[in-house]
């Protein structure tokens, strides 16, 4: 008998979130999307919620030493080509992720790049850590970001303003890049009066928008989480970010195409479309 040739490692990505018993958003959107993208999944949980397309009825935190433990145990054995966050819980625990991340060279301006999609609140509105993780995600992560990718919501409780047009999309950007992240991705998801969905990505320079179809779906659970690691997985490939971030609105925007139903109120997003066919 021949034996098979062991196939070549795929590219590694980290996402560090909280779990979602619903299967939507949170560490199983970022898995799913980085299968169906080609790229190994690695995990550090920050929290576990107990949710459903009702609302997040509960969670707990994980102490902040696992979670940094986690980061640190499979950078050393199994390497991370890109990583991003989630759902960081508190600000003990965005202080752990901080230093577990200089220690695994992940970051801008280091070897791996960082992906922050800046998770404050729930789609239901429950806000996910108090004030004192708001100040910390804004004081730590933001400078350590390659890019930031808020939606309108957290561009708001980020920097207090309420964006309504491509315009102030623009303007928020500005004001996001001057806290310290080497790109800002501003999503225009929530811009329901836009025709178009048309996101802004900033160096601090210039300026591209990434265009899409708005598609007429109520079930866009897990979005916002699809399109952020669908990028990490464009840069654990080698993409420039320019490049990971057409190719995460090109994912997010056929996920929100095939979106379904699933459960009393919002449907998640779907990877399926990316799967072969059965025969």
């Amino acid at each position: 008998m021949t034996e098979n040739p062991s196939p070549s490692s795929p590219p590694s990505a980290l996402t560090i979130a909280g779990s979602d018993s619903g299967g939507a958003a949170g560490l199983q959107a970022d898995l799913r999307t980085f299968l169906t993208c080609g790229v190994h999944g690695l995990v550090a949980v920050t929290a576990v919620t107990v949710q459903n397309t009702l609302g997040v009825h509960d969670r707990t935190d994980i102490p902040p030493h696992i979670v940094a433990g986690q980061i640190e145990a499979v950078a050393a054995d199994m390497g991370v080509n890109a990583a991003k966050t989630g759902m960081l819980a508190s600000a003990e625990i965005i202080h752990a992720v901080a230093a577990a991340c200089d220690k695994a060279e992940i970051g801008r301006d280091r070897k791996v790049p960082f992906v922050v999609d800046p998770v404050a609140a729930s789609m239901h509105g429950h806000p996910l850590f108090d004030d004192a993780g708001l100040v910390a995600l804004r004081d730590e992560l933001l400078p350590r970001a390659t890019v930031l990718t808020p939606n309108l919501d957290e561009v708001r409780l980020l920097t207090g303003m309420t964006v309504t047009t491509r315009e102030q999309m623009h303007q928020a950007a500005v004001v996001l890049h001057r806290l310290g992240p080497q790109y800002v991705l501003v999503k225009s998801g929530h811009l329901v009066a836009d025709p178009e969905c048309v996101d802004v990505l900033f160096d601090g320079s210039t300026f591209v928008e990434l265009p899409g179809e708005r598609f007429a779906t109520q079930h866009t659970h897990g979005a916002g989480d699809t399109m952020a690691s669908a990028l990490t997985a464009g840069l654990a490939k080698g993409m420039s970010v320019v490049e990971a971030a057409r190719y995460g609105k090109w994912f997010v925007s056929h996920a929100v195409e095939n979106a379904y139903p699933m459960g009393a109120k919002v449907g998640p997003v779907s990877a399926f479309w990316r799967l072969a066919p059965e025969h």
